[in-house]
């Protein structure tokens, strides 16, 4: 085990934020668990332990269905959090079993391939009148004109909320996301408990008003499946809604604006997939291998466990280095170079096991048709500028992304 104070390891530099590749291949080279004192987390940097732990019961997303704070040596968030956290700890995403299996069956429903397969002619429509109005201006943001707008009205389309209601849905979602960087300080604690408020009392009105008028949205269903006998809280739709929104768009913006860039920085591949748009399927998977949109994912340790010799102790975190183990090259042969033709690519941007993400069939869809519509609509869409990146690490993206026409 070494030191992460000696690595190249550092959450909050500019430098290892631009690129934090060559940092997670210093990590694994000095071993497979790392202590990391800032945070207060084991970082797992290979994709063997990553992949083994996100399957692994000794760990939780909780550990509050087993301990209280003080049983497992933690201190209580402060009180004035509460709403973030009532919010955020209602949602399958921070669940174990039996609860996060009896929300997650009831959410699946929306999600099976058939009604995903039907979203589809919507969500085409939607990506192909996007890009053409980037085309048609000449350029604009890709981040604000195509990769923001097209998963967020997908999921508000699911949910039913309606078009004139959808405008506060993405800084929401971004207030609230900013708890889960790490260290986050009172500001973003402030702005995250304030969008977790308005969007609680949001959805609570949208859940009143579909149990007296029942539409064919998700909200409607989870309303049926409660009626029918179904257990499901009113504050379990309400993280359910939130955690759908957040879960459903975050990753599938910054993996459009994280894939585009990429390939305007790989020419050559761009190239290649402008010549042949078969490979749209294997460049979104590798896209999303190549700059992983979410870095870090965190598990409690419920069990002592050992990795490499190493004992974890019950009570502690470990960060499981996603965009690591996308790197790792045990697993994907000359990992650093950007291959659209890759064929064995068992990435874990979507996580894995119980928490394997519900709604990766839709996000591939997603992403799919805005890179088919984009070669389409704008075959030479090319870099205005180099784009300024957002100062986080966990969930990893760009200000925005400028682009010409020509």
């Amino acid at each position: 085990m070494a030191a992460v104070s000696d690595l190249a390891f550092d959450p909050w530099d500019p430098a290892f934020l631009a690129d934090p590749y060559p940092a997670y291949a210093e990590l694994r080279a000095r071993g497979r668990v790392h202590y990391y004192e800032p945070t207060n987390q084991w970082l797992v940097p290979h994709h063997a332990d990553v992949s083994a732990l996100l399957r692994d019961r000794r760990l939780g997303r909780t550990y509050q269905h087993r301990f209280t704070h003080e049983e497992f040596g933690r201190t209580a968030p402060p009180p004035e959090q509460e709403p973030f956290h009532t919010l955020n700890d209602h949602g399958m995403l921070d669940l174990e079993p039996p609860d996060h299996t009896r929300i997650r069956r009831l959410v699946s429903k929306a999600f099976t391939p058939r009604t995903v397969e039907r979203l589809k002619p919507y969500v085409r429509g939607l990506a192909d009148e996007l890009a053409s109005g980037l085309a048609e201006a000449g350029g604009g943001d890709l981040l604000k004109d195509v990769a923001e707008p097209l998963p967020v009205a997908v999921i508000a389309e699911m949910l039913g909320i309606p078009e004139s209601d959808r405008a506060p849905l993405r800084p929401w979602s971004a207030d609230i996301c900013g708890m889960y960087e790490l260290n986050p300080s009172g500001e973003t604690a402030a702005k995250a408990v304030r969008a977790s408020v308005e969007f609680s009392d949001y959805l609570r009105e949208l859940i009143a008003a579909r149990r007296k008028e029942p539409g064919e949205d998700l909200v409607s269903g989870l309303i049926a499946a409660h009626d029918e006998g179904d257990r499901l809280t009113e504050q379990e739709m309400i993280s359910t809604c939130v955690l759908l929104l957040n879960a459903g768009h975050e990753a599938t913006v910054n993996s459009t604006v994280n894939g585009w860039y990429a390939l305007f920085r790989n020419p050559s591949q761009l190239e290649l997939l402008r010549a042949d748009h078969t490979l749209i399927p294997s460049a979104v998977e590798e896209l999303m291998r190549y700059d992983t949109p979410l870095q870090l994912f965190e598990r409690w340790v419920l069990d002592e466990i050992e990795i490499a010799g190493t004992t974890i102790p019950r009570g502690a975190e470990i960060a499981m280095l996603f965009g690591s183990a996308n790197h790792d090259p045990t697993v994907f042969e000359n990992p650093a170079a950007l291959d659209l033709t890759r064929q064995d690519n068992p990435h874990i941007s979507f996580s894995a096991g119980i928490h394997y993400c519900i709604g990766a069939p839709l996000a591939r869809i997603e992403l799919a048709a805005s890179m088919g519509a984009l070669l389409d609509r704008a075959p030479t869409l090319r870099l205005a500028a180099e784009p300024g990146r957002k100062p986080n690490f966990v969930i990893r993206g760009l200000e925005g992304l400028a682009v010409e026409v020509g």
